[in-house]
Protein backbone atom coordinates (compact mmCIF):
# COMPACT_ATOMS: atom_id res chain seq x y z
CA UNK A 1 0.00 0.00 0.00
CA UNK A 2 2.65 2.30 1.07
CA UNK A 3 4.53 1.77 -2.66
CA UNK A 4 1.41 2.69 -4.00
CA UNK A 5 1.16 5.68 -2.34
CA UNK A 6 4.61 6.57 -3.13
CA UNK A 7 3.70 6.45 -7.14
CA UNK A 8 0.44 7.87 -6.68
CA UNK A 9 2.37 11.05 -5.01
CA UNK A 10 4.98 11.40 -7.46
CA UNK A 11 2.25 11.28 -10.26
CA UNK A 12 0.46 14.20 -8.66
CA UNK A 13 3.69 16.16 -8.37
CA UNK A 14 4.47 15.56 -12.25
CA UNK A 15 0.76 16.60 -13.23
CA UNK A 16 1.67 19.31 -10.71
CA UNK A 17 -1.91 18.53 -8.80
CA UNK A 18 -2.52 19.09 -5.34
CA UNK A 19 -5.34 17.62 -2.99
CA UNK A 20 -6.66 18.57 0.04
CA UNK A 21 -7.73 15.74 1.50
CA UNK A 22 -10.25 15.44 4.51
CA UNK A 23 -8.44 14.13 6.78
CA UNK A 24 -9.78 15.48 10.74
CA UNK A 25 -6.57 15.29 13.08
CA UNK A 26 -8.23 17.34 15.56
CA UNK A 27 -10.35 20.51 16.08
CA UNK A 28 -8.44 22.99 14.14
CA UNK A 29 -9.22 20.91 10.75
CA UNK A 30 -10.57 23.03 8.82
CA UNK A 31 -7.97 25.49 9.30
CA UNK A 32 -5.57 23.40 8.52
CA UNK A 33 -7.58 22.69 4.89
CA UNK A 34 -7.09 26.42 4.67
CA UNK A 35 -3.64 26.56 4.78
CA UNK A 36 -3.11 23.25 2.53
CA UNK A 37 -5.66 25.11 -0.22
CA UNK A 38 -3.62 28.57 0.23
CA UNK A 39 -0.41 26.68 0.29
CA UNK A 40 -1.43 25.06 -2.78
CA UNK A 41 -2.91 28.42 -4.56
CA UNK A 42 0.42 30.23 -3.54
CA UNK A 43 2.27 27.26 -5.45
CA UNK A 44 0.05 28.07 -8.47
CA UNK A 45 -0.48 24.27 -8.79
CA UNK A 46 -2.18 23.81 -12.15
CA UNK A 47 -5.46 22.02 -10.44
CA UNK A 48 -6.38 21.91 -7.10
CA UNK A 49 -9.03 18.99 -5.56
CA UNK A 50 -10.57 19.67 -2.70
CA UNK A 51 -12.27 17.14 -0.58
CA UNK A 52 -13.70 18.30 2.33
CA UNK A 53 -17.20 19.45 1.59
CA UNK A 54 -17.31 22.75 3.04
CA UNK A 55 -14.06 23.90 2.06
CA UNK A 56 -15.13 23.06 -1.26
CA UNK A 57 -18.26 24.78 -1.25
CA UNK A 58 -17.21 28.28 -0.11
CA UNK A 59 -14.45 27.96 -2.55
CA UNK A 60 -16.81 27.71 -5.57
CA UNK A 61 -19.03 29.89 -4.05
CA UNK A 62 -15.88 32.48 -4.07
CA UNK A 63 -15.26 31.87 -7.28
CA UNK A 64 -18.76 32.00 -8.69
CA UNK A 65 -18.89 35.40 -6.95
CA UNK A 66 -16.09 36.86 -9.07
CA UNK A 67 -17.54 35.45 -12.21
CA UNK A 68 -20.54 37.31 -11.68
CA UNK A 69 -19.10 40.46 -10.99
CA UNK A 70 -16.73 40.36 -14.37
CA UNK A 71 -20.02 39.17 -16.47
CA UNK A 72 -21.69 41.70 -14.69
CA UNK A 73 -19.49 44.24 -15.39
CA UNK A 74 -18.93 43.26 -19.19
CA UNK A 75 -22.92 43.28 -19.55
CA UNK A 76 -23.51 46.62 -18.19
CA UNK A 77 -20.83 48.47 -19.36
CA UNK A 78 -21.56 47.10 -23.17
CA UNK A 79 -25.30 47.90 -22.30
CA UNK A 80 -24.30 51.40 -21.52
CA UNK A 81 -22.37 51.64 -24.69
CA UNK A 82 -25.17 50.41 -26.68
CA UNK A 83 -28.35 52.07 -25.03
CA UNK A 84 -26.17 55.74 -25.27
CA UNK A 85 -26.11 55.13 -29.20
CA UNK A 86 -29.55 53.69 -29.50
CA UNK A 87 -30.84 56.39 -27.40
CA UNK A 88 -28.96 59.21 -27.48
CA UNK A 89 -31.12 61.86 -26.03
CA UNK A 90 -31.59 59.56 -22.97
CA UNK A 91 -29.34 59.28 -20.29
CA UNK A 92 -31.69 57.52 -17.60
CA UNK A 93 -30.18 53.64 -19.11
CA UNK A 94 -26.50 54.42 -20.51
CA UNK A 95 -25.67 56.73 -17.24
CA UNK A 96 -27.00 53.86 -14.93
CA UNK A 97 -25.58 50.90 -16.25
CA UNK A 98 -21.96 52.65 -16.80
CA UNK A 99 -22.09 52.99 -13.01
CA UNK A 100 -23.01 49.22 -12.08
CA UNK A 101 -20.14 48.63 -14.76
CA UNK A 102 -17.62 50.78 -12.66
CA UNK A 103 -18.86 48.86 -9.83
CA UNK A 104 -18.62 45.50 -10.94
CA UNK A 105 -14.83 46.58 -12.03
CA UNK A 106 -14.02 48.27 -8.81
CA UNK A 107 -15.04 45.35 -6.58
CA UNK A 108 -13.82 42.89 -8.53
CA UNK A 109 -10.42 44.89 -9.06
CA UNK A 110 -10.17 45.45 -5.41
CA UNK A 111 -11.64 41.92 -3.53
CA UNK A 112 -10.60 39.52 -5.79
CA UNK A 113 -8.21 40.69 -9.00
CA UNK A 114 -5.41 40.20 -5.78
CA UNK A 115 -6.46 36.97 -5.05
CA UNK A 116 -4.81 33.89 -5.84
CA UNK A 117 -8.25 32.11 -5.94
CA UNK A 118 -9.46 34.49 -9.13
CA UNK A 119 -6.75 32.60 -11.25
CA UNK A 120 -8.56 29.11 -10.73
CA UNK A 121 -12.18 27.99 -12.31
CA UNK A 122 -14.75 24.92 -11.26
CA UNK A 123 -13.99 21.97 -13.24
CA UNK A 124 -17.44 20.91 -14.11
CA UNK A 125 -16.32 18.59 -17.44
CA UNK A 126 -16.43 15.00 -16.85
CA UNK A 127 -13.91 14.39 -20.09
CA UNK A 128 -11.20 16.26 -18.04
CA UNK A 129 -12.32 15.30 -14.73
CA UNK A 130 -11.98 11.20 -16.02
CA UNK A 131 -7.91 12.19 -16.81
CA UNK A 132 -7.70 13.27 -12.98
CA UNK A 133 -6.53 10.95 -10.38
CA UNK A 134 -9.87 10.87 -8.68
CA UNK A 135 -10.13 7.30 -7.85
CA UNK A 136 -7.67 7.48 -4.77
CA UNK A 137 -9.92 9.87 -2.82
CA UNK A 138 -12.18 9.28 0.19
CA UNK A 139 -14.92 12.44 -0.95
CA UNK A 140 -17.49 10.97 -3.55
CA UNK A 141 -18.41 14.61 -4.53
CA UNK A 142 -14.35 16.71 -4.87
CA UNK A 143 -14.47 20.33 -6.06
CA UNK A 144 -12.08 20.52 -8.87
CA UNK A 145 -9.92 23.83 -9.34
CA UNK A 146 -8.08 24.26 -12.76
CA UNK A 147 -5.39 27.47 -13.09
CA UNK A 148 -6.98 29.32 -15.74
CA UNK A 149 -5.05 32.62 -17.26
CA UNK A 150 -7.49 35.32 -16.79
CA UNK A 151 -5.68 38.11 -18.11
CA UNK A 152 -7.91 38.73 -21.34
CA UNK A 153 -10.90 38.67 -18.90
CA UNK A 154 -9.72 41.36 -16.49
CA UNK A 155 -8.40 43.59 -20.03
CA UNK A 156 -11.93 42.87 -21.30
CA UNK A 157 -13.70 43.81 -18.22
CA UNK A 158 -11.87 46.99 -17.93
CA UNK A 159 -11.66 48.47 -21.10
CA UNK A 160 -15.59 47.74 -21.69
CA UNK A 161 -16.33 49.78 -18.62
CA UNK A 162 -13.00 52.39 -19.43
CA UNK A 163 -15.22 53.01 -22.97
CA UNK A 164 -18.60 53.22 -21.10
CA UNK A 165 -17.56 55.33 -18.85
CA UNK A 166 -16.05 57.57 -22.03
CA UNK A 167 -19.04 57.83 -23.71
CA UNK A 168 -20.91 58.68 -20.42
CA UNK A 169 -17.89 61.50 -19.72
CA UNK A 170 -18.34 62.96 -23.72
CA UNK A 171 -21.99 62.87 -23.58
CA UNK A 172 -21.53 65.07 -19.79
CA UNK A 173 -19.15 67.17 -21.74
CA UNK A 174 -21.32 67.76 -25.10
CA UNK A 175 -24.43 68.40 -23.22
CA UNK A 176 -22.43 71.08 -20.78
CA UNK A 177 -20.55 73.04 -24.54
CA UNK A 178 -24.01 73.11 -26.28
CA UNK A 179 -25.92 74.38 -23.58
Amino acid sequence: MDDYDASDRDILKHMNIAIIREIYDGENAHEVFENELDRALESKCSCIVIEPTKLGEETARWISVGNCLHKSAILTGFGSILSSFAFPDSVYGNFPLCGLSLLCTGVYALSWQSDPCCKYQVETNPRNLEKLPLHTLTSSSPVVLVRKDDTRRIVLHSAITFVAVAVCAFRIYKGVTSA
